[in-house]
């Protein structure tokens, strides 16, 4: 019989120079190439999924701080996923194994079901799809109250960007346009206050400019947009590099610079861009959170090209 690896079955997408390698383990992107260059931190097949690199976060993503909520009157208490911060990290499906739906050569939908249980006594169906074109990878993750009650939701992907052969963030330039940043506590990174980036210009990157050894880990709003999209860009000296862009469906983007230093291997290397439909404690402050009404259903998605 054969061995399944431990990121799960492993689905192949090939499409105008693109490449990408899906796990059906949180519905995963483990890998994304375009003419062979690497966008995005890659992974082994048969590896445990380091640092959540390229997992589908539902149904929330980034923090529940104590892992306490309130929604519809009741108190709730879920895992706490990040014991060393007291939180409950990005969701419910990151070891989920996802069901196929669809695979072609340029397309892959995947399914999953949140059965109720302690802390999300909600019902949500979870699908997830990845399709090629010639602008790159397009995510598109859609929810489904199957539940007789409504469901906080959000959700977003976590992808580390890679600009080009040198993996280190402290030598590619970042493009963020981004006016506010979200400001949390040193120790366990929970939400203290919304503030605009003039008061904190080390993590101010509308006019593009090297990362260096600026740590970042924080969520940003006030977003630029062109036509209703905000991309986030990073790049090499020479302007090569990547880019992921999403619409007003995701008013946050999470960036983090992967600072690990008690873990050499995945220390700074690639940099997390993570758009989001709803900040860090959404599921507490209510801001920007979907509630999902039963039988209704919510979709949003965001797309990686090679620049």
């Amino acid at each position: 019989m054969a061995t399944v690896p431990r990121s799960g079955r492993q689905l192949r997408l090939a499409a105008h120079g693109y490449e990408a390698d899906v796990a059906s383990v949180g519905a995963t992107l483990r890998t994304l190439t375009f003419d062979g260059r690497d966008l995005v931190m890659p992974f082994e097949a048969d590896e445990v999924r380091p640092a959540y690199r390229g997992a589908t976060l539902a149904p929330w993503p980034n923090r529940i701080v104590d892992g306490r909520y309130r929604f519809g009157d009741v108190e709730h208490q879920l895992p706490l996923t990040e014991p060393a911060r007291g939180q409950a990290l990005h969701g419910l499906l990151a070891w989920t194994e996802f069901e196929d739906r669809l695979v072609i050569d340029d397309r892959v939908v995947l399914a999953a079901v949140i059965e109720p249980q302690a802390g999300y006594p909600f019902r949500v169906e979870v699908e997830v799809e990845y399709r090629l074109d010639a602008d790159g990878l397009e995510q598109t993750v859609t929810a489904r109250n199957l539940g007789a009650d409504a469901a906080p939701w959000g959700t977003g992907p976590h992808p580390y960007l890679v600009a080009g052969p040198a993996e280190r963030v402290d030598d590619w330039t970042l493009s963020l346009p981004a006016s506010e940043v979200l400001t949390v506590t040193p120790d366990r990174l929970s939400p203290v206050a919304v503030e605009q980036l003039t008061r904190h210009p080390e993590w101010d990157f509308r006019i593009a400019h090297r990362i260096d050894d600026v740590f970042i880990d924080h969520a940003f709003t006030g977003l630029a947009r062109t036509d209703g999209i905000a991309e986030v860009q990073v790049t090499t000296d020479d302007g090569s590099g990547v880019a992921i862009s999403f619409d007003e469906r995701c008013r946050w983007v999470q960036v983090h610079t992967a600072d690990t230093p008690e873990v050499p291997s995945t220390h700074r290397l690639g940099l997390a861009v993570e758009p989001m439909t709803c900040p860090p404690g959404a599921f507490t402050s209510g801001t920007d959170l979907v509630v999902l009404e039963p039988g209704a259903a919510h979709a949003a998605s965001w797309r990686i090209r090679a620049l």
